[in-house]
């Protein structure tokens, strides 16, 4: 019960391992979904409790945003539920036309639990909002739309974090070194300096990020501001649909607990602690470091997940001595990667 409203709080208490041995109990399947909308909400609180309310009932896991400007979701819906949800989101009428990415790899494990939070932006990004304008974005370029673009020399600007970005991205990509939207932003505004008048393509996950983007570029004075229309998502879909060319070359990396989904054959990134050809992201294993990176097999096994020799011994050391090692130990907990190979 929330003391200040008297109203009970809609939130998701059971811990994680619980969590866990529901969702490998299920008997049923899940679709891995996501999408977007930049709109005006006037109770973003109202919404957001709304819609907890109905797509718990409904067994629905994942992780949303819902703000003034409109809503962010990654998110897993049982398939037999998958009507119900679809009918019960688009009975807002801010959201009757949200388009949907459907998961290129999906086992249906992408998420165990329901979290949907009330955020000043969908997206952080720093920006006033007199730094740009979400109804004045970007073209929005199919997949074959978009082949063409490149094939035609455009500039190709990857609107993702470093971490992301590592593991896969389009050939010739500009590749920002951010590990934020927020810091990234002007580190691609200084990266197309001298390009105002040029054909610029933006692309992102699922959309979401290149939508400010392409707005936040046009307010700065780029005449031809261009992204991928649904991300690399449904890029994937797209070209699988229609036999065109796949330009993304390895693993798209998603904010789940898959990590990632294979859009090509091709490993274009290294173990962090070998250097050996690898695309596997992991979180260590010791939960108080919890670090992101890449892993090989061979590494796991050696380390027993741990992304270095500190994180191991406080791993596999008894409570007692765990006890001592907190005292001698600080672990970076939340950083994403790193990017020097070797231990912490």
């Amino acid at each position: 019960m929330d003391p200040n409203s008297g109203k009970v709080k809609l939130i998701n208490r059971l811990g994680r391992e619980e969590l866990q041995k529901r969702l490998e109990n299920e008997k049923f399947k899940r679709t891995t979904v996501s999408f977007y909308k930049y709109v005006k909400l006037q109770n973003p609180t109202e919404v957001r409790d709304s819609l907890f309310e109905k797509w718990n009932n409904l067994d629905c896991l994942g992780r949303i945003y819902v703000a003034k400007e409109g809503i962010n979701a990654q998110m897993s819906v049982p398939a037999h539920n998958w009507i119900k949800f679809e009918s019960h989101l688009r009975s807002f009428p801010e959201f009757k036309d949200v388009p949907f990415k459907i998961a290129v790899e999906d086992d249906g494990k992408s998420f165990i639990k329901l979290q949907i939070k009330v955020r000043k932006q969908i997206v952080a990004d720093g920006l006033s909002e007199d730094q740009y304008d979400v109804t004045n974005v970007g073209n929005h370029l199919s997949a074959n739309e978009w082949n063409k673009a490149i094939d035609e020399g455009a500039t190709v600007v990857d609107i993702r974090n470093h971490y992301e970005s590592e593991i896969g991205h389009f050939k010739n990509s500009l590749l920002p070194v951010s590990e934020t939207f927020k810091e990234e932003l002007p580190e691609v505004l200084e990266m197309l300096k001298g390009k105002e008048n040029d054909k610029v393509l933006l692309y992102c996950t699922g959309g979401v990020r290149c939508e400010k983007t392409s707005s936040y570029l046009k307010h700065h004075g780029f005449k031809d501001v261009n992204q991928l229309h649904g991300g690399i998502i449904d890029y994937a879909r797209q070209i699988k649909a229609q036999g065109l060319e796949n330009k993304f070359k390895g693993k798209n990396f998603v904010f789940d607990d898959r990590l990632g989904e294979r859009i090509s054959d091709e490993v274009i990134s290294h173990c962090h602690q070998c250097g050996a050809v690898c695309d596997t992201h992991v979180n260590c294993a010791n939960k108080k470091c919890n670090l992101l990176f890449i892993q090989c097999s061979a590494c796991a096994s050696k380390l027993n997940g741990c992304c270095g020799d500190d994180c191991h011994t406080y791993f596999l050391a008894k409570p007692e001595e765990k006890e001592l090692l907190d005292q001698k130990l600080i672990f970076k907990r939340g950083k994403r990667f790193y990017r020097a190979v070797g231990v912490m």
